[in-house]
Protein backbone atom coordinates (compact mmCIF):
# COMPACT_ATOMS: atom_id res chain seq x y z
CA UNK A 1 0.00 0.00 0.00
CA UNK A 2 2.83 2.40 0.80
CA UNK A 3 4.31 1.84 -2.66
CA UNK A 4 0.92 2.34 -4.29
CA UNK A 5 0.35 5.66 -2.54
CA UNK A 6 3.88 6.82 -3.34
CA UNK A 7 3.54 6.01 -7.05
CA UNK A 8 0.10 7.61 -7.22
CA UNK A 9 1.33 10.83 -5.63
CA UNK A 10 4.28 11.06 -8.03
CA UNK A 11 2.58 9.99 -11.25
CA UNK A 12 -0.60 12.02 -10.76
CA UNK A 13 0.84 15.00 -8.91
CA UNK A 14 -1.22 18.14 -9.27
CA UNK A 15 -4.40 16.36 -10.37
CA UNK A 16 -7.47 17.82 -8.69
CA UNK A 17 -8.92 14.37 -7.90
CA UNK A 18 -5.74 13.01 -6.33
CA UNK A 19 -6.36 13.88 -2.63
CA UNK A 20 -9.79 12.22 -2.69
CA UNK A 21 -8.45 9.19 -4.55
CA UNK A 22 -5.58 8.75 -2.08
CA UNK A 23 -8.02 8.87 0.82
CA UNK A 24 -10.25 6.27 -0.81
CA UNK A 25 -7.27 4.01 -1.57
CA UNK A 26 -6.16 4.18 2.07
CA UNK A 27 -9.63 3.05 3.13
CA UNK A 28 -9.79 -0.02 0.85
CA UNK A 29 -8.19 -2.29 3.45
CA UNK A 30 -5.74 -3.59 0.81
CA UNK A 31 -2.28 -4.14 2.29
CA UNK A 32 -0.56 -5.86 -0.64
CA UNK A 33 -1.19 -7.10 -4.17
CA UNK A 34 0.56 -9.35 -6.66
CA UNK A 35 1.30 -8.30 -10.25
CA UNK A 36 2.75 -10.27 -13.16
CA UNK A 37 5.34 -7.66 -14.15
CA UNK A 38 7.76 -5.47 -12.18
CA UNK A 39 6.01 -2.29 -11.06
CA UNK A 40 8.14 -0.10 -13.34
CA UNK A 41 7.00 -2.05 -16.40
CA UNK A 42 3.38 -2.06 -15.20
CA UNK A 43 3.38 1.72 -14.96
CA UNK A 44 4.46 2.10 -18.59
CA UNK A 45 1.98 1.63 -21.41
CA UNK A 46 3.54 -0.28 -24.34
CA UNK A 47 0.26 -0.31 -26.28
CA UNK A 48 -2.81 -2.52 -26.31
CA UNK A 49 -1.33 -5.14 -28.65
CA UNK A 50 1.75 -5.63 -26.46
CA UNK A 51 -0.29 -5.80 -23.30
CA UNK A 52 -2.55 -8.44 -24.79
CA UNK A 53 0.55 -10.39 -25.88
CA UNK A 54 1.76 -10.28 -22.27
CA UNK A 55 -1.66 -11.49 -21.14
CA UNK A 56 -1.38 -14.50 -23.44
CA UNK A 57 2.16 -15.33 -22.34
CA UNK A 58 1.44 -14.96 -18.63
CA UNK A 59 -1.87 -16.85 -18.72
CA UNK A 60 -0.22 -19.79 -20.46
CA UNK A 61 2.68 -19.67 -18.01
CA UNK A 62 0.59 -19.55 -14.84
CA UNK A 63 -2.65 -21.46 -15.41
CA UNK A 64 -1.37 -25.07 -15.82
CA UNK A 65 0.22 -25.34 -12.36
CA UNK A 66 -2.89 -24.02 -10.64
CA UNK A 67 -5.11 -26.35 -12.68
CA UNK A 68 -2.96 -29.37 -11.75
CA UNK A 69 -3.33 -28.50 -8.07
CA UNK A 70 -7.11 -28.17 -8.37
CA UNK A 71 -7.42 -31.49 -10.21
CA UNK A 72 -5.23 -33.21 -7.63
CA UNK A 73 -7.19 -31.84 -4.70
CA UNK A 74 -10.46 -32.93 -6.31
CA UNK A 75 -9.14 -36.43 -7.01
CA UNK A 76 -9.66 -36.26 -10.77
CA UNK A 77 -7.47 -36.16 -13.87
CA UNK A 78 -7.69 -34.19 -17.10
CA UNK A 79 -9.44 -37.20 -18.67
CA UNK A 80 -12.24 -36.93 -16.10
CA UNK A 81 -13.14 -33.34 -17.02
CA UNK A 82 -16.22 -32.89 -19.21
CA UNK A 83 -16.34 -29.08 -19.42
CA UNK A 84 -13.92 -26.20 -18.88
CA UNK A 85 -15.25 -22.79 -17.86
CA UNK A 86 -12.62 -20.09 -18.38
CA UNK A 87 -13.32 -16.65 -16.92
CA UNK A 88 -11.32 -13.48 -17.45
CA UNK A 89 -12.04 -9.82 -18.15
CA UNK A 90 -8.45 -8.54 -18.43
CA UNK A 91 -7.30 -9.87 -21.80
CA UNK A 92 -8.72 -11.32 -25.01
CA UNK A 93 -7.85 -14.51 -26.88
CA UNK A 94 -9.65 -16.26 -29.72
CA UNK A 95 -9.77 -19.16 -29.60
CA UNK A 96 -10.19 -19.03 -25.84
CA UNK A 97 -7.38 -20.26 -23.62
CA UNK A 98 -9.53 -23.38 -23.22
CA UNK A 99 -8.37 -24.62 -26.63
CA UNK A 100 -4.72 -24.24 -25.65
CA UNK A 101 -5.34 -25.97 -22.31
CA UNK A 102 -7.04 -28.92 -24.03
CA UNK A 103 -4.18 -29.33 -26.51
CA UNK A 104 -1.40 -28.77 -23.98
CA UNK A 105 -2.58 -30.47 -20.79
CA UNK A 106 -4.16 -33.64 -22.17
CA UNK A 107 -7.84 -32.92 -21.75
CA UNK A 108 -10.19 -34.92 -23.97
CA UNK A 109 -11.02 -33.43 -27.37
CA UNK A 110 -14.75 -33.62 -26.66
CA UNK A 111 -14.54 -31.36 -23.59
CA UNK A 112 -17.16 -28.59 -23.64
CA UNK A 113 -15.58 -25.11 -23.75
CA UNK A 114 -17.39 -22.29 -21.93
CA UNK A 115 -15.41 -19.02 -21.96
CA UNK A 116 -16.94 -16.11 -20.02
CA UNK A 117 -15.35 -12.74 -20.77
CA UNK A 118 -17.74 -9.91 -19.93
CA UNK A 119 -19.11 -10.47 -16.43
CA UNK A 120 -16.11 -8.97 -14.66
CA UNK A 121 -16.01 -9.64 -10.93
CA UNK A 122 -19.33 -11.52 -11.06
CA UNK A 123 -17.82 -14.17 -13.34
CA UNK A 124 -16.46 -16.28 -10.47
CA UNK A 125 -19.96 -16.78 -9.11
CA UNK A 126 -21.33 -17.21 -12.64
CA UNK A 127 -18.77 -19.93 -13.39
CA UNK A 128 -19.77 -21.85 -10.27
CA UNK A 129 -23.44 -21.53 -11.21
CA UNK A 130 -22.92 -22.64 -14.80
CA UNK A 131 -20.87 -25.60 -13.53
CA UNK A 132 -23.74 -26.48 -11.21
CA UNK A 133 -26.17 -26.28 -14.14
CA UNK A 134 -23.92 -28.52 -16.23
CA UNK A 135 -23.67 -31.14 -13.50
CA UNK A 136 -27.42 -30.99 -12.96
CA UNK A 137 -27.91 -31.77 -16.66
CA UNK A 138 -25.09 -34.35 -16.67
CA UNK A 139 -24.97 -35.87 -13.16
CA UNK A 140 -21.81 -37.86 -13.88
CA UNK A 141 -19.99 -34.82 -15.25
CA UNK A 142 -17.01 -32.93 -13.86
CA UNK A 143 -16.35 -29.26 -14.60
CA UNK A 144 -13.06 -27.38 -14.32
CA UNK A 145 -13.28 -23.65 -13.56
CA UNK A 146 -10.27 -21.47 -14.39
CA UNK A 147 -10.05 -17.78 -13.49
CA UNK A 148 -7.17 -15.70 -14.88
CA UNK A 149 -7.35 -12.03 -13.94
CA UNK A 150 -4.28 -9.93 -14.77
CA UNK A 151 -5.78 -6.61 -13.73
CA UNK A 152 -2.47 -4.76 -13.76
CA UNK A 153 -2.41 -5.04 -17.56
CA UNK A 154 -5.41 -2.68 -17.63
CA UNK A 155 -3.61 0.18 -15.86
CA UNK A 156 -4.03 3.42 -17.80
CA UNK A 157 -1.44 6.03 -16.73
CA UNK A 158 -3.32 8.91 -18.35
CA UNK A 159 -6.63 8.23 -16.58
CA UNK A 160 -6.94 10.46 -13.54
CA UNK A 161 -10.64 10.29 -12.62
CA UNK A 162 -11.43 9.19 -9.07
CA UNK A 163 -12.82 5.83 -10.22
CA UNK A 164 -9.72 5.08 -12.29
CA UNK A 165 -7.32 6.14 -9.55
CA UNK A 166 -9.20 4.10 -6.98
CA UNK A 167 -9.06 1.01 -9.21
CA UNK A 168 -5.29 1.52 -9.57
CA UNK A 169 -4.98 1.03 -5.82
CA UNK A 170 -7.55 -1.74 -5.47
CA UNK A 171 -7.14 -4.44 -8.14
CA UNK A 172 -4.54 -7.21 -8.12
CA UNK A 173 -3.53 -10.12 -10.36
CA UNK A 174 -4.44 -13.74 -9.66
CA UNK A 175 -5.00 -17.15 -11.20
CA UNK A 176 -7.39 -19.60 -9.53
CA UNK A 177 -9.00 -22.93 -10.38
CA UNK A 178 -11.70 -25.18 -8.97
CA UNK A 179 -13.37 -28.46 -9.81
CA UNK A 180 -17.12 -29.04 -9.57
CA UNK A 181 -17.95 -32.75 -9.44
CA UNK A 182 -21.32 -34.22 -10.26
CA UNK A 183 -20.62 -37.17 -7.95
CA UNK A 184 -18.56 -37.51 -4.79
CA UNK A 185 -15.91 -35.11 -3.64
CA UNK A 186 -15.44 -32.78 -0.70
CA UNK A 187 -16.46 -29.17 -0.20
CA UNK A 188 -19.66 -27.28 -0.88
CA UNK A 189 -22.60 -29.25 -2.26
CA UNK A 190 -24.29 -26.78 -4.62
CA UNK A 191 -28.05 -27.01 -4.28
CA UNK A 192 -29.61 -23.89 -5.76
CA UNK A 193 -28.34 -20.91 -7.77
CA UNK A 194 -29.75 -17.63 -8.99
CA UNK A 195 -28.83 -14.53 -10.99
CA UNK A 196 -30.08 -10.98 -10.55
CA UNK A 197 -29.45 -7.72 -12.39
CA UNK A 198 -30.28 -4.35 -10.82
CA UNK A 199 -32.30 -2.56 -13.53
CA UNK A 200 -30.71 0.35 -15.38
CA UNK A 201 -27.27 0.12 -13.78
CA UNK A 202 -25.32 -1.23 -16.77
CA UNK A 203 -23.15 1.90 -16.95
CA UNK A 204 -22.09 1.82 -13.30
CA UNK A 205 -19.21 -0.64 -13.87
CA UNK A 206 -17.89 -0.80 -17.40
CA UNK A 207 -14.97 -0.70 -19.79
CA UNK A 208 -14.43 2.04 -22.33
CA UNK A 209 -12.63 0.13 -25.09
CA UNK A 210 -10.16 2.40 -26.86
CA UNK A 211 -7.01 2.07 -28.92
CA UNK A 212 -5.08 1.99 -25.63
CA UNK A 213 -7.10 -0.93 -24.31
CA UNK A 214 -9.63 -1.35 -21.53
CA UNK A 215 -10.36 1.79 -19.49
CA UNK A 216 -12.14 0.87 -16.26
CA UNK A 217 -15.12 3.06 -15.36
CA UNK A 218 -16.62 3.01 -11.86
CA UNK A 219 -19.68 5.00 -10.83
CA UNK A 220 -19.71 6.44 -7.33
CA UNK A 221 -23.09 4.77 -6.71
CA UNK A 222 -21.61 1.25 -6.89
CA UNK A 223 -20.71 0.97 -3.17
CA UNK A 224 -24.39 1.41 -2.33
CA UNK A 225 -25.61 -1.56 -4.35
CA UNK A 226 -25.72 -3.98 -1.42
CA UNK A 227 -28.90 -2.40 -0.09
CA UNK A 228 -31.00 -3.56 -3.09
CA UNK A 229 -29.08 -6.84 -3.41
CA UNK A 230 -29.37 -7.92 0.23
CA UNK A 231 -33.11 -8.73 -0.12
CA UNK A 232 -32.31 -10.82 -3.21
CA UNK A 233 -29.85 -12.91 -1.20
CA UNK A 234 -32.35 -13.18 1.63
CA UNK A 235 -35.05 -14.38 -0.76
CA UNK A 236 -32.74 -16.99 -2.34
CA UNK A 237 -32.01 -18.47 1.08
CA UNK A 238 -35.68 -18.29 2.09
CA UNK A 239 -36.73 -20.11 -1.08
CA UNK A 240 -34.38 -22.88 0.03
CA UNK A 241 -35.86 -22.89 3.54
CA UNK A 242 -32.96 -21.07 5.19
CA UNK A 243 -32.45 -17.83 7.08
CA UNK A 244 -29.66 -15.85 5.39
CA UNK A 245 -28.61 -14.42 8.76
CA UNK A 246 -27.89 -17.85 10.25
CA UNK A 247 -25.72 -19.77 7.79
CA UNK A 248 -22.55 -21.66 8.56
CA UNK A 249 -20.33 -19.91 5.99
CA UNK A 250 -20.39 -16.96 3.61
CA UNK A 251 -18.21 -16.64 0.48
CA UNK A 252 -18.76 -13.10 -0.79
CA UNK A 253 -17.01 -11.15 -3.54
CA UNK A 254 -15.05 -8.45 -1.74
CA UNK A 255 -15.10 -5.61 -4.25
CA UNK A 256 -14.26 -3.25 -1.42
CA UNK A 257 -14.71 -3.00 2.36
CA UNK A 258 -18.06 -1.22 2.14
CA UNK A 259 -19.55 -4.18 0.25
CA UNK A 260 -18.86 -6.42 3.22
CA UNK A 261 -19.80 -3.80 5.81
CA UNK A 262 -23.15 -3.14 4.16
CA UNK A 263 -23.98 -6.82 3.71
CA UNK A 264 -23.21 -7.39 7.37
CA UNK A 265 -25.65 -4.62 8.27
CA UNK A 266 -28.44 -5.39 5.81
CA UNK A 267 -28.34 -9.17 6.31
CA UNK A 268 -27.82 -9.06 10.07
CA UNK A 269 -24.66 -11.16 9.81
CA UNK A 270 -21.69 -10.78 12.13
CA UNK A 271 -18.68 -9.25 10.36
CA UNK A 272 -16.53 -12.23 11.37
CA UNK A 273 -18.56 -14.39 9.00
CA UNK A 274 -16.98 -12.51 6.08
CA UNK A 275 -13.42 -13.03 7.33
CA UNK A 276 -12.27 -15.05 4.31
CA UNK A 277 -13.55 -12.47 1.83
CA UNK A 278 -11.99 -9.62 3.81
CA UNK A 279 -8.68 -11.46 4.08
CA UNK A 280 -8.66 -11.92 0.30
CA UNK A 281 -9.10 -8.17 -0.15
CA UNK A 282 -6.36 -7.42 2.39
CA UNK A 283 -3.76 -9.84 1.05
CA UNK A 284 -4.45 -9.77 -2.71
CA UNK A 285 -6.66 -6.76 -3.43
CA UNK A 286 -9.74 -7.10 -5.57
CA UNK A 287 -8.79 -10.01 -7.86
CA UNK A 288 -12.05 -9.87 -9.83
CA UNK A 289 -13.56 -13.27 -10.66
CA UNK A 290 -10.91 -15.08 -8.58
CA UNK A 291 -12.10 -13.57 -5.27
CA UNK A 292 -14.74 -16.21 -4.49
CA UNK A 293 -12.37 -19.05 -5.38
CA UNK A 294 -9.62 -17.65 -3.15
CA UNK A 295 -12.09 -17.16 -0.28
CA UNK A 296 -13.23 -20.77 -0.77
CA UNK A 297 -9.60 -21.91 -0.60
CA UNK A 298 -9.27 -20.12 2.74
CA UNK A 299 -12.42 -21.86 3.98
CA UNK A 300 -10.93 -25.24 3.03
CA UNK A 301 -7.66 -24.39 4.75
CA UNK A 302 -9.38 -23.24 7.95
CA UNK A 303 -10.97 -26.70 8.15
CA UNK A 304 -13.50 -25.81 10.86
CA UNK A 305 -16.74 -25.92 8.86
CA UNK A 306 -19.21 -28.43 10.28
CA UNK A 307 -20.40 -31.08 7.80
CA UNK A 308 -23.93 -30.22 6.77
CA UNK A 309 -23.47 -26.52 7.53
CA UNK A 310 -25.44 -24.30 5.10
CA UNK A 311 -23.63 -21.59 3.17
CA UNK A 312 -23.81 -19.06 0.38
CA UNK A 313 -21.56 -17.87 -2.45
CA UNK A 314 -22.18 -14.49 -4.06
CA UNK A 315 -20.29 -12.62 -6.77
CA UNK A 316 -21.11 -9.09 -7.91
CA UNK A 317 -20.04 -7.28 -11.06
CA UNK A 318 -21.00 -5.27 -14.13
CA UNK A 319 -24.65 -5.03 -14.89
CA UNK A 320 -24.96 -4.54 -11.89
CA UNK A 321 -25.11 -8.36 -11.75
CA UNK A 322 -25.25 -10.76 -8.81
CA UNK A 323 -24.48 -14.48 -9.22
CA UNK A 324 -25.46 -16.45 -6.12
CA UNK A 325 -25.53 -20.06 -4.93
CA UNK A 326 -26.50 -21.85 -1.73
CA UNK A 327 -25.49 -25.29 -0.52
CA UNK A 328 -24.12 -27.36 2.33
CA UNK A 329 -20.63 -28.38 3.38
CA UNK A 330 -19.57 -32.00 3.11
CA UNK A 331 -16.45 -33.98 3.91
CA UNK A 332 -17.85 -37.24 2.54
CA UNK A 333 -16.37 -38.41 -0.74
CA UNK A 334 -18.97 -41.04 -1.78
CA UNK A 335 -22.23 -39.84 -3.29
CA UNK A 336 -25.62 -40.80 -1.94
CA UNK A 337 -29.03 -40.94 -3.53
CA UNK A 338 -30.03 -37.54 -2.13
CA UNK A 339 -27.41 -35.54 -4.01
CA UNK A 340 -28.35 -36.39 -7.57
CA UNK A 341 -28.91 -32.74 -8.51
CA UNK A 342 -26.06 -31.37 -6.42
CA UNK A 343 -22.54 -30.62 -7.47
CA UNK A 344 -19.52 -30.48 -5.20
CA UNK A 345 -16.87 -27.83 -5.51
CA UNK A 346 -13.25 -28.38 -4.55
CA UNK A 347 -10.52 -25.75 -4.87
CA UNK A 348 -6.73 -25.78 -4.49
Amino acid sequence: MDETLDFAERLHAGKSQLPLALRLIRNTGVRKRHIVQPIEETLRHPGFAERNRIYEVESKKRCPEVIERALGNAGVTTQDIDAIIYVSCTGFLMPSLTAWLINTMGFRSDVVQIPIAQLGCAAGGAAINRAHDFCTAYPEGNVLIVSCELCSLCYQPDDDGVGSLLSDGLFGDAVAAAVVRGRGGEGMVLERNASYLIPHTEEWISYAVRSTGFHFQLDRRVPGTMEPLAPVLRELAADHGWDIANLGFYIIHAGGPRILDDLSKFLGVDEHAFRHSRATLTEYGNIASAVVLEALRALFDEDTTTPGAPGVIAGFGPGITAEMAVGTWTTDTPHTTDDRTAARIAVP
